[in-house]
Order: structure tokens, then C-alpha cells, then sequence
């Protein structure tokens, strides 16, 4: 025989509605009451019946990720597990599930979207990029419907709930510190140029270079994919320049693998010949020979951030925006060394 809601009341000598109250995470119930109901819960094995919650409340208790791009690419990339750690951890502590768009292309992602809104199968968004005039953001703003992004968005900055690093101050940081090391000729390898971290790291960059009188040549400027290859087309293309740059500003961790690996094969010396500054700090950055010298932006923090507000936003609608810096550090190890003067 099934155990229903008024066995666990009978256990708890709560009544019944109270129960309901619990599981829906009431916050008019206190944590003591909470605590024993959730107690005979588990000694009674009873499990909420989520479809028909979710039928009763018009509430799915699911957080939409829109991913920006391919999952089988996007995931290749260090960033991304660890930013769907904090929203899954954030979520979990709530009772929200994540579900995440499939699509492989701008179009098909989406589509997703316009399902998962109009098809109500989630309660909110995250949107896991900012890119510049994205389309999915227009539409959820057209429709209302609740959303967070893990990045800065590009327009109505004071109307839309985001968790960001201070990506231009950052950069700017990063870029000052191979000054202080004597690097005049400093390179940027960044993401894709619509994406609003780019821009603001590219602005951070540029802002060091004028403030210590050096020039700003775009040269020194590559765009490629957050991925291993993509930072060895890069390094292949700098290389290529007649005054090819001593130092390196690279925005991901997995891009400055590829930048090593092609800097190896040409028989470069990371640090002796070739300082590095990388971001995101992942595990990877550790690992590397020499060990990266990184940006650590807090990912878990990024991504707990946005699954904690946005469920603010879901259960209170007039939740006011929010903007949240997360705190970045730069961690020093070995991939950079003083330039002796000339």
C-alpha cells in the first residue's frame, strides 16, 4: 500500500496541509516542524508525487540552462562543469531540477527556448553567456518570463538580474602585471567578439596598455573558440607577426592549452621566452607544465549565484534586479618572468 501524505502527518502529529506546506518549502513553517516532517518522510519512505504538485501549483520546480552552444563541444570545456556544479548545488538545496537546452546551433538553442517558455516546462532561465543583441533575450523579455545571466548583458543593464565577474578590471589587472614585469609587447587571445566578456576584457586590456603609454595594436588582438584548438590557431597566428609579442593576456584556461602546445612544438620556453597570464583557473591550470599563472573567477560561485536569485525572482515576481560581482584573484605560478630591460 502507497504511503500518502496523511501517514506522514499521522507520524509527525502534524495536520495534513502542513505536510503540503513542507514539501513546498514554506516559509511560514518553521525549521523545527520542517525537520520533523521531513524526518518521518524518510522513515516512512514517502516520496512527493512532482507531476501532480507541479499540475496543482502551475510550478515545475525546474531551472531552464540555456547553453551557448552544443553540449558535446561546450562541455569539453572545464568551465562548464563547474559552473553547472553551483547551479545544480543551488538548485538541489531548493528542490529545483535543471534541464538544458540540446540544440547544436544559435537557431535550434533558440527553439528550445521558445518551447521550454511557451510549453511551461520550466519556471525560470539561465542563460549561461551574454552576447551582443542575443535574440533569446528579446524574447524573454517580451514574454516576462524569469531569467538570469551568467555574464553582463550587453543593453538594459538596469532591468535584467545577471552574476558577473569585473571582467574589465581583470583584464586590466592581468595587463598591468606583465608590465610590471617589463612586457611591452602583449598580446590578447580572447573568445568570440560578441560576447560581451570579450569586449570588456579586450577594453580592460587596452585601458593598461594606454594608461603605460603603449600603443594598442589590434595585431596583437585574436579571436578564437574556448577550446584547445582554438588557442593554437591563435598562437600560430601571433607567431606569424614580425614582431611577434613577448607576453600573452589568453581568457581561458582550455584555449592557453593549445597555446602551449603550439608554443612547445615551435620550441618556445613558456616564461623564459613567453609569459603567459590565463583565466578561469580550473584544475587544468595546475597541471600544465609550467603550472598557469590564473584569473580564478569563482565558477561554482557564478553559477550557485544565478540558480539562488533566479529562484528568488520564480517565488517572489517583484524580487527587485539584481546585479552580483563575484570576486576574482589572480593566482601567480610560473608562467611568467620579468623581462630583462634592453
Amino acid at each position: 500500500m502507497a504511503i500518502t501524505i496523511k501517514d506522514v502527518a499521522k507520524l509527525a502529529n502534524v495536520a495534513p496541509s502542513t505536510v503540503s506546506r513542507v514539501i513546498a518549502d514554506n516559509p511560514r513553517i518553521s525549521q523545527k516542524t520542517k525537520e520533523r516532517v521531513r524526518k518521518a518522510m524518510k522513515e516512512l519512505g514517502y516520496h512527493p508525487n512532482v507531476i501532480a504538485r507541479s499540475l496543482a501549483s502551475q510550478s515545475t520546480k525546474v531551472l531552464g540552462l540555456v547553453m551557448p552552444g552544443s553540449a558535446d563541444v561546450t562541455f569539453q570545456n572545464p568551465f562548464f562543469p563547474n559552473v553547472l556544479r553551483g547551479l545544480s548545488e543551488s538548485a538541489h538545496e531548493k528542490n529545483y531540477a535543471l534541464q538544458m537546452t540540446t540544440g547544436k546551433t544559435d537557431d535550434e538553442i533558440y527553439q528550445d527556448v521558445i518551447q521550454m517558455v511557451h510549453g511551461r516546462r520550466v519556471d525560470g532561465l539561465v542563460l549561461l553567456n551574454s552576447k551582443v543583441d542575443d535574440k533569446i533575450i528579446k524574447f524573454l523579455r517580451s514574454q516576462n518570463f524569469p531569467f538570469i545571466i551568467i555574464g553582463k548583458p550587453y543593453k538594459y543593464e538596469a532591468e535584467i538580474s545577471y552574476v558577473d565577474n569585473d571582467n574589465f578590471r581583470a583584464a586590466k589587472e592581468v595587463t598591468e602585471y606583465l608590465l610590471s614585469l617589463n612586457h611591452k609587447r602583449i598580446a590578447f587571445i580572447g573568445g568570440n567578439r560578441d560576447l560581451v566578456l570579450t569586449i570588456d576584457r579586450i577594453l580592460g586590456y587596452e585601458k593598461a596598455l594606454r594608461e603605460a603609454g603603449l600603443e594598442f595594436r589590434d595585431s596583437y588582438i585574436v579571436h578564437a573558440e574556448f577550446l584547445e584548438q582554438g588557442g593554437r590557431e591563435a598562437m600560430d597566428e601571433l607567431l606569424r607577426l614580425d614582431e611577434p609579442p613577448t607576453a600573452l593576456v589568453v581568457t581561458d584556461d582550455l584555449m592557453t592549452l593549445g597555446v602551449l602546445h603550439m608554443l612547445d612544438e615551435m620550441g618556445i620556453s613558456v616564461a623564459k621566452q613567453m609569459s603567459i597570464v590565463s583565466f578561469n583557473n580550473v584544475y587544468l591550470a595546475q597541471m600544465t607544465q609550467p603550472p598557469l599563472t590564473s584569473v580564478d573567477i569563482n565558477i561554482f560561485s557564478l553559477g550557485y549565484e544565478a540558480a539562488k536569485n533566479l529562484i528568488l525572482k520564480i517565488e517572489n515576481p517583484k524580487e527587485p534586479i539584481k546585479r552580483i560581482i563575484i570576486p576574482h584573484q589572480l593566482v601567480i605560478r610560473s608562467s611568467c618572468e620579468k623581462l630583462e630591460r634592453k
